[in-house]
């Protein structure tokens, strides 16, 4: 891979990370357009560079709800605001964490598939954004632990190349009835540990 072809695909990563668009998929897409070729061991140096990338910019953007929560679940207090919701964080992580665990061989092997996974998931993703639009359910005061576990199973599903990980997990948490806001946030936390481990 040459140099203007990872800044290419890292200005695609930039670009739909953010996005209930699917990273990898358009990544994926994305190496098929330009002929990308990967060397042995320079794939998962590009992926570790780019989620580095991710976590860094994630953690710019939601400084003040990290730094809320650390401050918050370090503390002796019994069972406050902040360790309650870190604990719905990690119970959000159990899924990704099962599907990593017992499932990694056959989630490389369906990234290394081709494009019509990708525009079947990428499919998917569409349908559930547009579900989460158009449905109404009744609004929620706070994502619930339920919620949280069911947002989770959202994430591990969207290990998938092509199924957004926010897309999927926003549009869960909003069919659940939970707040835009709200799940956004929650979306973009749950997801800093599986990044970093």
């Amino acid at each position: 891979m040459s140099w203007w072809e990872a800044l290419i695909l890292g200005i695609v990563q930039g670009l739909t990370e953010f996005l209930p668009v699917s990273s990898s998929g358009h990544l994926t897409i994305g190496q098929t357009l330009l002929g990308v070729e990967f060397a042995e061991g320079d794939m998962l140096l590009f992926d570790v560079i780019v989620h580095a990338a991710t976590v860094c910019s994630t953690l710019v953007i939601l400084w003040k709800e990290v730094a809320w929560l650390l401050r918050g679940t370090f503390t002796t207090t019994a069972w406050n605001e902040e360790k309650i919701y870190a604990g719905k964080i990690l119970l959000s992580m159990i899924p990704v964490f099962v599907v990593g665990m017992f499932f990694k061989d056959k989630v490389e092997a369906i990234f290394g598939s081709g494009l019509l996974v990708v525009g079947c998931c990428l499919l998917v993703t569409a349908t559930l954004l547009a579900f989460a639009h158009f449905a109404k359910p009744r609004q929620k005061e706070q994502i619930g632990w339920l919620d949280s576990f069911i947002i989770g199973i959202g994430q591990a599903l969207a290990v998938l190349p092509g199924l957004s990980r926010s897309g999927t997990t926003i549009a869960t948490g909003l069919l659940l009835g939970n707040k835009k806001e709200q799940v956004a946030q929650f979306s973009f936390l749950m997801v800093l540990v599986p990044i970093l481990t």
